[in-house]
């Protein structure tokens, strides 16, 4: 075979092939997932990480390289609307002129200039090497040019830059430095009831890191035996909650392995722990999840009811995600059933339970922190398409509910249109009914306002801004 003739080549320097960085393509990869297929970064990351650990080789991933990944993927996500304002004053066009995975590279390029202790003449050489391998050596060229503007000055700076004066426009103000949407601000800020220092400092909360929670469930686990695990300390309201601090790895905890202990923020464990805890009137021995899925909620509850040899019945709708509960409950050491089945068109009697929980879908504003995508994919609009729902499930959960006992309504987002409203909208229409206090039974828990329902705060509680109402069916 005749051999094929070299390409002449082009004066000036020679050819070099670009340098592979496997965490930083990893992170991109993630970063596309999240984009192109609305995946969430939770869903995503644990899986690429997981290969690339099992890989041999230089590419092979060890805990450094990992938490590397972890803080690119989410640091990145969290700040986006931010960096989206910075790389838009460093570009000739429109952003969404930008190619989505030009903006991805530049995205990752400007968290590690602002956002972490990178020296900045690596961040752009990395970046660069990123983009001549997914992007092409021509599109390279032009992120080396936009983050070599970028690093001329700090975020301070920047943020002075392309952030409208607080006084000026207040929410536009606080949306770029806080890289939160307007709406979302607005929405959080009437759920606080107002004031500047309360709202910087939950959209800062919601840029933080959270902790990792665990939940030792009751019967099968303590919160001793998790203690003993390298990291952990404990919680701070829930008896039951351990925190694992920075590093902690929940998969290598054999509690959880087994299952006799799992992943649950401690205001999801409050939620369960106050309905369990609060005053019947008459027996307690059925007890109903109406919204089960993917599981938490329902293993814990299960546990605390076996202790009193009351029955959980765990219902909900998705079947794959009736599968996750029937997989968060395999072991629970009292009576129990999972179901799939519409908590809006009851596959049970009326008056069938003791106890309640209905813990709804939501638009999920309350954990920003764990889904930081969220916050970009969410729309005002989306409100209207989960109200009759969120309604349609406190309606039948007070009607599965028996004279004398109590249903919890819980959601994981503090926009009043999917909490307060929600509540008096329903209970205008069932007259027999009352609001318990939520507070007496979320015990040292401080800054639970007036009552009687309750709202969680990320920047106050460390918790996901769970919301919470007892309702008692008194006819």
């Amino acid at each position: 075979m005749s051999e094929q003739p070299r390409r002449p080549r082009k004066p000036g320097k020679p050819y070099r092939r670009p340098q592979k960085d496997p965490v930083r393509i990893l992170a991109f990869e993630a970063l596309r997932a999240v984009d192109e297929r609305d995946a969430y970064a939770n869903l995503v990351l644990p899986p690429l990480l997981r290969k690339a650990r099992e890989k041999e080789g230089p590419e092979k991933f060890d805990a450094r390289d990992a938490a590397l990944a972890t803080e690119l993927v989410y640091g990145t996500l969290r700040r986006q609307g931010t960096y989206d304002a910075i790389v838009a004053d460093c570009v000739d066009r429109p952003l969404r002129e930008v190619d989505p995975p030009v903006l991805d590279v530049l995205s990752l390029g400007v968290h590690q200039l602002l956002g972490t202790r990178i020296p900045s003449h690596a961040a752009v050489s990395a970046s660069v090497e990123l983009a001549r391998v997914v992007l092409g050596d021509g599109r390279a060229k032009f992120v080396n040019a936009v983050l070599r503007k970028v690093a001329r000055d700090d975020l301070d700076g920047w943020l002075e830059r392309v952030a409208p004066p607080y006084d000026e426009d207040p929410e536009d103000h606080l949306a770029v430095v806080h890289s939160h949407p307007r709406w979302v601000v607005s929405a959080l800020w009437d759920s606080l009831g107002g004031g500047r220092a309360g709202i910087e400092e939950l959209l800062a909360a919601d840029n933080e890191r959270p902790e990792v929670t665990l939940v030792a469930r009751p019967g099968r686990a303590t919160p001793e035996e998790l203690l003993g695990e390298e990291a952990a300390v404990p919680g701070r309201w829930s008896p039951y909650a351990v925190r694992l601090s920075e590093g902690g790895e929940p998969g290598a905890v054999e509690a959880v392995r087994e299952g006799r202990a799992g992943v649950q923020d401690e205001g999801s464990q409050l939620v369960a722990l106050a309905l369990a805890h609060a005053p019947l009137d008459g027996p307690d021995r059925r007890w109903l999840d109406g919204c089960a899925g993917p599981g938490g909620k329902a293993a814990l509850l299960g546990a605390l009811a076996a202790e009193r040899g009351a029955f959980l019945l765990a219902s909900e709708k998705q079947p794959h995600r009736a599968g996750l509960v029937a997989r968060a409950l395999d072991g629970n050491p009292g009576p129990y059933q999972v179901i799939a089945a519409d908590g809006t068109r009851p596959a049970w009697r009326p008056g069938s339970f003791d106890r309640v929980l209905v813990d709804v879908p939501c638009t999920g504003l309350g954990a920003l922190r764990r889904r930081p995508e969220a916050r970009w994919r969410r729309r005002p609009e989306d409100l209207e398409g989960f109200a009759p729902l969120q309604r349609g499930l406190l309606r039948g959960a007070l009607e599965a509910v028996r004279v004398g006992g109590v249903v919890a309504y819980a959601t994981c987002s503090p926009h009043l249109a999917e909490t307060r409203a929600v509540v008096a909208d329903v209970l205008k229409q069932h007259p027999g009914t009352e609001l318990l206090d939520a507070r007496p039974l979320l015990p040292g828990v401080p800054g639970l306002g007036e009552g009687p329902d309750v709202q969680l705060w990320p920047h106050v509680h460390g918790t996901d801004a769970m919301y919470l109402a007892l309702v008692r069916r008194t006819s």
